[in-house]
């Protein structure tokens, strides 16, 4: 039989009419796995490379990522309570993000938690999910803006096809009753559908306080916090060691 990787990429490529000459050349000729070797697999994957490799740039470039972040450059050596077991599933096929899952990394400031983030979200990437990062400040700094120009409900619209949102500092500040609001519908759109990414220097036992209204709050948590995995990190600022660097992962 012909392999069955191979058949998947043809059907998400559209190549529809190979898939069937291939499949009635295979009957027709009783050629068994034969028509699976190495030579078809090489026209499939190069075929595969070259629509791939456009679109994950463009996908990469629309992210708004962080610098050059890679889950394959966290650093496991520094004690920052990084588990490397968890990162690892998190990484195998971006399966938190087809489930629709949630990631929050909790720590400090300065020990590497938007390189994390922002690892995941460039492997959700390679895997082939849309994902945008953005800061909690610069975020509610739009959504102010686009309510202002008429444009609010087409940025929540947009926001609400992106399968990964990078939220980074989120919860820094007691929030305002306009951000809580926005921030509740961006959560009421993403619920069950689409995944996030929050960094916070607060714990998440700090978070429905720091959201205000308990109304709100509850709303807001209920659709994060149980269908989430956290990742904390502990330690001193890694930019201190490197000298106000950008702190890797």
């Amino acid at each position: 039989m012909l392999k069955q990787p191979m058949m998947d990429k043809l059907a998400a490529m559209r190549l529809h009419g190979m898939m069937e000459a291939l499949q009635q050349q295979q009957q027709e000729a009783g050629m068994g796995d034969q028509l699976s070797g190495t030579a078809v697999a090489m026209v499939v994957d190069h075929q595969w490379n070259r629509r791939q490799n456009p679109a994950l740039a463009r996908r990469l470039q629309a992210a708004n990522l962080r610098g050059n972040t890679c889950v394959e450059d966290i650093d496991f050596r520094a004690a920052r309570g990084l588990d490397k077991s968890v990162i690892r599933g998190l990484s195998k096929e971006s399966g938190w993000v087809k489930n629709h899952e949630h990631v929050f990394v909790l720590g400090p400031t300065g020990v590497g938690k938007s390189f994390v983030a922002c690892a995941l979200a460039q492997k959700a990437c390679r895997d082939g999910y849309s994902a945008y990062y953005v800061r909690a400040a610069a975020l509610f700094r739009d959504l102010e803006i686009a309510r202002a120009d008429g444009s609010f409900r087409t940025l929540l619209a947009r926001l609400s096809r992106i399968d990964v949102l990078v939220v980074d500092d989120w919860a820094m500040t007691p929030m305002k009753e306009q951000e809580r609001r926005d921030f509740w519908e961006i959560c009421e759109d993403r619920y069950q559908v689409r995944s996030m990414i929050l960094t916070s220097q607060m714990p998440v036992s700090k978070w429905h306080e720091q959201i205000g209204d308990p109304t709100v709050a509850d709303g807001i948590l209920d659709r994060l916090v149980h269908n989430a995995y956290r990742i904390e990190m502990r330690g001193d600022s890694m930019r201190k060691q490197k000298g106000g660097a950008e702190p890797a992962g």
